[in-house]
């Protein structure tokens, strides 16, 4: 299939109960032991009756009882978050994305007047987006929320920095350089809550100790330093983006934060493909901007799983009014998925393509041309660094 792997010989007492074209032992079993092996993956989205398999093998090989609900999950991590920080104070890098606000609401409610949390300017935010997250947890969810602006320290390191790991790692460090600094100013804060998932660790690193390759290092994983003053709290890290909106959802999170498409750690620093320039930060902005707002004007946003504007290195020749230019080009992507860990590209129609490309090219100075990215995930990853 897509990794050209197959497996050549059976074992002893098992036989073969599925087979492809490529892969004459796609599904095996020894039935009198119950073990069964699968040369695919069951659990991805790509995979037809994927969840029939585990239901299967669940329910009716294994004979458990459904009893684990994501709704319920709720009481149990406020009840774990308690025993783990106790009397410490802890502070929660809460960026507004729909987990870093899930993880806020979360251990506010477990010790309430020991949560700060901290909101970092690094500048590579999209359009408008800081200032609308901090008031809203402010005012509306009365968060104690903290701001740093950091944009010039940001842009300052990644200067001439165009290796996207090399970028994961000094945002990576310069996040937990912050947030130690802020910490100082307050007594008894041990811990640091942030709204790493369980994808974020499968391509960062094995989550179990397993030889799984690493994709790309999260900032907030394998980007981190390794020696830290402050110990991790991570309660969303054995959950999926689909099961945190419904955790969300449970704590009264509104809709317009908990239906947000993702948004990386690194920002628009991974979305800028090569070196970062101030310039090159403000036409992605602009152009992001445009691109999301015609999304939700046309009522497309919420069909889409991930939607953003990319900055390509490379310069093009165009022609705009009788003019020769040479500008950047645009690269515009959007997928649907369910769990972040296959996607497909979605299928804009060609009327908004033709709209949103005259659209950016005519109101964004600095670029003249605008491609839209058809590769699903297998093989290209969602973000492009």
């Amino acid at each position: 299939m897509s990794h050209q792997d197959a497996v050549t010989k059976l074992p002893k007492g098992f036989k073969t109960i599925a087979s492809t074209k490529d892969s004459k032992l796609t599904i095996i079993e020894e039935s009198k032991k119950k073990i069964y092996g699968v040369q695919f993956h069951p659990e991805v989205t790509h995979t037809e009756s994927g969840k029939e398999i585990f239901r299967n093998f669940l329910f009716s090989i294994c004979k458990i009882k459904k009893k684990w609900l994501i709704s319920s999950e709720k009481n149990r991590l406020i009840n774990d978050i308690k025993k783990i920080v106790q009397n410490d104070k802890v502070i929660c890098a809460l960026s507004g994305g729909v987990d870093s606000s899930v993880v806020a609401l979360l251990v506010n409610k477990a010790i309430k007047k020991n949560l700060i949390c901290v909101m970092v300017d690094t500048g590579l935010m999209r359009k408008n987006e800081f200032k609308y997250t901090y008031n809203q947890f402010k005012k509306k969810y009365k968060l104690n929320v903290k701001l740093v602006n950091a944009s010039k320290l940001y842009q300052k390191k990644l200067i001439n920095v165009y290796n996207p790991e090399k970028k994961r790692k000094i945002i990576g460090n310069l996040f937990i350089k912050i947030f130690e600094k802020v910490s100082k100013k307050y007594k008894s804060i041990k811990y640091l809550a942030q709204g790493t998932l369980y994808p974020d660790i499968i391509e960062s690193r094995s989550a179990t100790g397993s030889q799984s390759s690493k994709i790309k290092s999260h900032h907030n994983v394998g980007g981190l330093p390794k020696k830290m003053n402050l110990k991790l709290l991570e309660p969303l890290k054995e959950f999926f983006k689909d099961e945190v909106r419904i955790l969300g959802k449970s704590l009264g999170l509104e809709n317009q934060i908990r239906n947000k498409h993702p948004f990386p750690g690194p920002g628009l620093a991974i979305r800028i493909i090569g070196n970062i320039t101030p310039k090159k930060i403000k036409i992605l902005q602009e152009a992001d901007d445009i691109f999301i707002k015609e999304l939700v004007n046309h009522k497309l946003y919420n069909k889409i799983w991930q939607a953003y504007a990319a900055l390509l290195p490379m310069k093009t020749v165009g022609v705009m009014g009788d003019s020769r230019t040479y500008e950047y080009t645009c690269l515009l992507r959007a997928v649907v998925s369910e769990d972040g860990m296959t996607a497909d590209y979605y299928n804009l129609p060609k009327s908004f393509l033709d709209k949103i490309s005259n659209k950016i090219i005519n109101g964004v100075p600095g670029i003249n041309r605008v491609v839209y990215d058809i590769t699903s995930k297998p093989p290209s990853t969602i973000e492009l660094e």
